[in-house]
């Protein structure tokens, strides 16, 4: 069936991207994080703090952690959520362990400030790719899932709290400015995460108020080709029947629909905003002509 093979072929991409991510993720470590001698939070931080005490390679507490945390996950969570967390937890660990032995002890920059701007966008950018397909990226992300099931604890606020203790941890044997380019990394890289979890979905919604409705609901579908829906209200203060006319369109048609807009009514009262996630047709589904 056709339905099937897309299913499949859909999760053969997920997987790609998980594998893909971690891999990248683990080269950002490799290249900047351990280079740089930063602070981080999750697994890796408490990796580092281990193996300051005990001199373990970062690669094998990540791995036997992973695996500590995926059983956990399995018996307090159950096996829906194991699948993805099996890809993560192998491969983050795996693509270190090679990269180690790859690279050896190449440093593309000693400069502090280069590999924390590096290292925040690196794990950014990867993080987010994994978290886009809906995976879990195994150690530190399941005591939070397993506080939220029994206890119901946010899992924002848990994973926030964990970070700060692992932090904290590091922050007893670094220096005030390592502490700082810590500090700066977190800022970095959670704002990278928040822009790529964004990319492909925002869109812009514009209300427009005019005496010209049919003609701005007639351009919108011939020029702009992008749906249109008529709100009806009541001006607030000549309390008069009104139309507003809905529309919501890709960021580049903007420019073009206000050209339009002028050009039919000049006097024309347009809002214009944001909106982070549009799903239909059109957008997240093939538009039907009719």
């Amino acid at each position: 069936m056709m339905w099937q093979k897309s299913k499949n072929l859909r999760n053969i991409w997920t997987v790609a991207i998980i594998i893909v991510g971690n891999v990248l993720y683990a080269l950002t470590v490799k290249l900047f994080l351990l280079p740089g001698n930063l602070m981080t939070g999750g697994t890796t931080g408490i990796g580092l703090m281990v193996g300051r005490l005990t001199g373990m390679s970062l690669s094998g507490f990540v791995f036997i952690f992973n695996l500590v945390m995926l059983a956990v996950g399995f018996m307090l969570l159950g096996k829906k959520f194991a699948l993805t967390t099996v890809i993560s937890s192998f491969a983050y660990p795996i693509a270190l362990e090679l990269f180690d032995r790859i690279l050896g002890e190449m440093v593309l920059t000693e400069e502090p400030i280069l590999n924390t701007i590096f290292s925040g966008l690196g794990i950014g950018m990867t993080l987010g790719l994994v978290i886009r397909t809906g995976a879990s990226t195994g150690g530190m992300d399941i005591p939070p899932l397993v506080l939220n099931k029994y206890f119901h604890i946010p899992v924002s606020v848990s994973l926030n709290f964990f970070d700060l203790l692992i932090l904290a941890g590091q922050a007893v044997y670094n220096p005030a400015e390592r502490i700082l380019y810590g500090i700066l990394l977190v800022l970095i890289y959670t704002i990278v995460l928040d822009k790529v979890m964004m990319i492909g979905t925002t869109r812009t919604e514009v209300k427009i108020i005019s005496r010209q409705v049919e003609e701005i609901r007639q351009i919108i579908l011939a020029e702009v080709d992008r749906g249109v829906t008529v709100l009806y209200g009541e001006g607030g203060y000549l309390q008069e029947e009104t139309r507003v006319v809905l529309s919501i369109l890709s960021n580049r048609e903007l420019p073009k629909l206000e050209r339009l807009i002028r050009d039919i009514d000049p006097e024309a009262f347009m809002i214009v905003s944001r909106v982070t996630e549009v799903r239909g047709k059109g957008f997240s589904i093939s538009r039907e002509y009719r």
